[in-house]
């Protein structure tokens, strides 16, 4: 019995091989390669020019120079208005479907999941053309309104989901003990449950906010090429040959977003919404 046991075991811990040599392969060995990129200059030699450069802006490569300032700030831009749309479409859309009669609430929820299983590239083409009719498809003084909509049109399900998952999981003996108390309905959801919905909240900020500093695709799609956000500046980095640019340029907006996500909260939020699934 003992043995089997220990067999048991010893099997499982096998089943995570596959997992770290996955991890090691597509993650750790690629940023790796960035982290040696964003070090060294062009005959490999170790420097911090490059951090240097993208700080002060000056030296280096002219196509550096004039873009990575302010691409960031507007990428930081477009990714907080999106967020903060997807938040306010995203959270009465979650609230009414947890908390609505109906028997089968993932029918409700499938409307907009369904549309996700479609080709990315079809659903963008398909805004861009409805745009395009109305007519402000490449026009001046709409392209950051077109790329946030086309965000929002992308990343909506990932903060509707987060959301409705913790919201239904509340203890609605709370919500009941708020009303015995004379507590009435807008106050109880206040005090009740928007700080219990805050976990699944967090993880739906990090989940639109961070993806959409680099989906280049939707801003290249919506814009025809006119708005630039840190994804494309990449894109651009690497195809002009400037990996040292391309690779700190990454680097930092990774920093960046670990730092976002820490200060925020993102990883206990996400943890909090794993250990309640765990236990429910």
């Amino acid at each position: 019995m003992a043995k089997s046991r220990l067999k048991l075991r010893f099997s499982r811990k096998l089943l995570a091989i596959p997992y770290a040599v996955f991890l090691a392969i597509f993650v750790v060995i690629p940023l790796l390669i960035i982290v040696y990129y964003a070090f060294t200059d062009a005959d490999g030699a170790f420097t911090w020019d490059n951090i240097r450069i993208f700080f002060s802006g000056s030296g280096g490569d002219s196509f550096f120079q004039t873009a990575r300032f302010k691409t960031f700030v507007q990428s930081f831009f477009i990714s907080l208005t999106s967020t903060l749309v997807c938040l306010l479409i995203a959270y009465p859309v979650a609230y009414i479907i947890a908390n609505c009669k109906l028997k089968n609430k993932m029918g409700l929820l499938l409307l907009f999941i369904v549309p996700m299983w479609v080709n990315f590239v079809l659903r963008i083409n398909a805004l861009k053309e409805l745009l395009d009719w109305i007519g402000i498809y490449n026009k001046p003084g709409w392209n950051i309104f077109n790329t946030v909509l086309g965000m929002v049109y992308d990343f909506l399900p990932f903060m509707i989901m987060p959301i409705y998952t913790t919201i239904i999981k509340i203890d609605k003996h709370y919500l009941e003990a708020a009303k015995d108390l004379g507590a009435p309905p807008a106050k109880a959801f206040l005090k009740v449950t928007l700080p219990l919905s805050k976990a699944g909240i967090m993880s739906g900020v990090s989940m639109v906010f961070l993806p959409s500093m680099t989906n280049y695709v939707v801003s290249n799609y919506m814009t025809y090429n006119h708005t630039k956000i840190v994804g494309s500046l990449i894109d651009d980095f690497f195809k002009n040959d400037l990996w040292n640019m391309g690779s700190v340029t990454a680097l930092i907006l990774l920093t960046l977003m670990f730092v976002i996500t820490w200060v925020t909260g993102g990883f206990d939020a996400e943890s909090e919404v794993n250990a309640r699934g765990t236990t429910l």
